[in-house]
């Protein structure tokens, strides 16, 4: 059984100038030990994908499940990292770290492990008394990430997590989340990652769902057998990045032949990652 199964999912909002559809019958599943990226161009739906996944919003058609379960409240066992770092101002690193947790009834003495864990995996030690206001962007978006890992969730979002960062930065970033990815002693059994980077999700996922323009519809979902570390300078990645963007610009193009391994593909397992 998947871990997350999109059934023949519709999204439309009411405007005053009629309904907007944002995505139409979109199928899809998520696997354990499934790093997964979903791109595809401004308006397709990809961030409101999220807010359905994880409970925040309800589809207007078709369902999602959640080991195997109808989603049709807000997940606990899942955890969001936004674009926009979405810390409270007036707490500190370590506050923020613990917040989501404090609300699970849990002991003094767990909660307190968690955070100093997290912290410590996340790089924030010395900051614990920092407000974010003191940070730098990167240094905030890893307060993020600690305070969504705490919370040891099945299944970790991420939405456009990099995008408000500089290029230096967020390159680092990304290589810190994926060697946390690959630690098999940490949470979360799947990652789904939104991003409008396509070298982005080619570095990072090991499936990347491709979307339509809006309304949002699965074009191909392409398994990456790109080996890690991955060379973005090697002539396979920059065949597979510009299949993806002709998938998006132009709804299709021939797969190269030399990556025959990167074919439209059902869940599979991260290299590297075995179950904890």
């Amino acid at each position: 059984m998947a871990l997350i199964e999109i059934d023949s999912v519709d999204k439309s909002f009411a405007s005053r100038h009629g309904r907007i559809s944002i995505m139409q019958d979109l199928s899809f599943s998520v696997a354990n030990n499934d790093f997964l990226a979903i791109v595809g161009p401004s308006g397709c739906g990809k961030s409101t994908l999220l807010r359905l996944i994880i409970g925040l919003d309800h589809p207007s058609g078709g369902s999602i499940r959640f080991h195997g379960r109808s989603v049709d409240r807000v997940q606990t066992d899942m955890a969001m990292v936004f674009q926009n770092f979405a810390l409270y101002p007036w707490l500190t690193v370590k506050q923020n770290v613990g917040f989501g947790i404090e609300a699970r009834g849990w002991s003094k003495e767990k909660i307190e492990s968690q955070i100093e864990r997290y912290i410590s995996v996340t790089g924030l030690v010395g900051f614990e008394e920092a407000y974010p206001r003191e940070l730098s962007g990167g240094m905030r978006q890893r307060v993020g990430l600690a305070r969504a890992l705490a919370v040891e969730p099945a299944v970790l979002l991420m939405d456009e997590p990099f995008s408000a960062l500089d290029p230096l930065t967020a390159e680092g970033l990304r290589e810190e989340v994926l060697q946390l990815w690959l630690d098999p002693q940490l949470p979360p059994e799947a990652v789904v990652l939104v991003t409008h980077n396509i070298e982005e999700a080619l570095q990072m996922a090991d499936r990347v769902i491709v979307l339509s323009r809006r309304p949002g519809r699965v074009l191909s979902g392409v398994l990456v057998n790109l080996p890690r570390p991955r060379d973005r300078k090697s002539e396979a990645f920059y065949q597979l990045t510009d299949y993806v963007y002709s998938l998006i610009t132009e709804g299709g193009a021939p797969l190269p032949g030399a990556l025959a391994g990167a074919r439209p593909a059902g869940p599979a397992a991260p290299e590297g990652r075995a179950d904890g």
